[in-house]
């Protein structure tokens, strides 16, 4: 029977989303047999992996799901909720308005498409200053809305993302029974790791162009973080091409990178992460003041 709906190669991205869920566990597990001062590095590498789980698992498995047998997809799914700490099934739908909307600017009564635009909460038109869309935007979904979204065309997908959800919760409590104290000091650093993924979705689309295609996302095609990210650096020509496989990236991004060129694709030196260090983003925004 074949397992992967499209290339062996999503066994990487599988073997890591067992991983992180194993770290998870040996975060709350371990508590008491380390010193405080190791949990607070292990925590600053929880909030990383959360946001590197979301934009780079998590997120090319909504494009491209990766098994074969859909029942095994509903449990990754599963699986990745109890990983991030959230419903996969939810930040599905979130993400597939994302791409509806591509981080489009308000309309004439204020609305956006895309709930993770960047403009969404902007003044003027212009982009929402990065550190408010980073701390604030963990607080902004409606998971209610978001529910009964899903169910107006999926239902059994609604109550599956609702089971996803409770069942993270009740794995939770559980650990609150174990050790709450290692719960409380983890809390934090889940609350981190959103934020890092609301700063990287940031510069995903700082300097982007809601109005072209090509350039509705913005791209980082350095090596080592495409390799660490499974492909997540290809932004822009992920939003062009949602449905490209993410080994199949860096191919698509030859195969029209003059024509992104021609309509100004910005690209970033650093990480997604890192784009407040980013050269070409002080350059735009020094131009655009001028």
């Amino acid at each position: 029977m074949k397992i992967f709906a499209h290339t062996r190669w999503d066994a990487a991205p599988v073997l890591a989303a067992v991983a992180h869920l194993a770290f998870d566990v040996y975060l709350i597990v371990g508590f008491e047999s380390r010193p405080l001062w190791l949990s607070a590095v292990l925590g600053c590498l929880y909030a990383v992996s959360i946001s590197w789980n979301i934009n780079s698992i998590s997120h090319n498995f909504i494009h491209t799901p990766y098994f074969k047998p859909r029942w095994m997809n509903y449990a990754f799914s599963l699986l990745e909720s109890v990983a991030i700490g959230f419903s996969q099934t939810y930040y599905h739908w979130v993400h597939m308005r994302h791409h509806s909307g591509n981080s489009d600017r308000p309309d004439d009564k204020g609305e956006t498409i895309d709930m993770l635009s960047i403009y969404r909460h902007g003044r003027n038109g212009e982009p929402e200053n990065v550190w408010s869309y980073t701390f604030l935007s963990f607080f902004r979904d409606s998971l209610g809305d978001i529910h009964k979204a899903i169910a107006r065309r999926r239902p059994f997908d609604a109550k599956w993302g609702r089971f996803e959800l409770f069942f993270f919760l009740g794995l939770a409590a559980l650990a609150l029974i174990y050790d709450w104290k290692a719960v409380l000091f983890f809390v934090p650093f889940y609350y981190l790791g959103n934020c890092l993924s609301s700063l990287n979705g940031y510069y995903e689309h700082l300097h982007g162009d809601p109005d072209e295609p090509i350039a509705w996302g913005v791209s980082s095609h350095k090596p080592f973080y495409n390799w660490l990210w499974f492909g997540n650096g290809y932004h822009a020509e992920h939003h062009y091409r949602p449905k490209t496989h993410w080994t199949k990236l860096p191919t698509l991004h030859e195969q029209i990178k003059d024509e992104q060129e021609k309509a100004g694709t910005h690209v970033i030196s650093t990480c997604h992460a890192l784009g407040f260090m980013a050269k070409e983003n002080r350059q735009s925004e020094l131009s655009h003041e001028s």
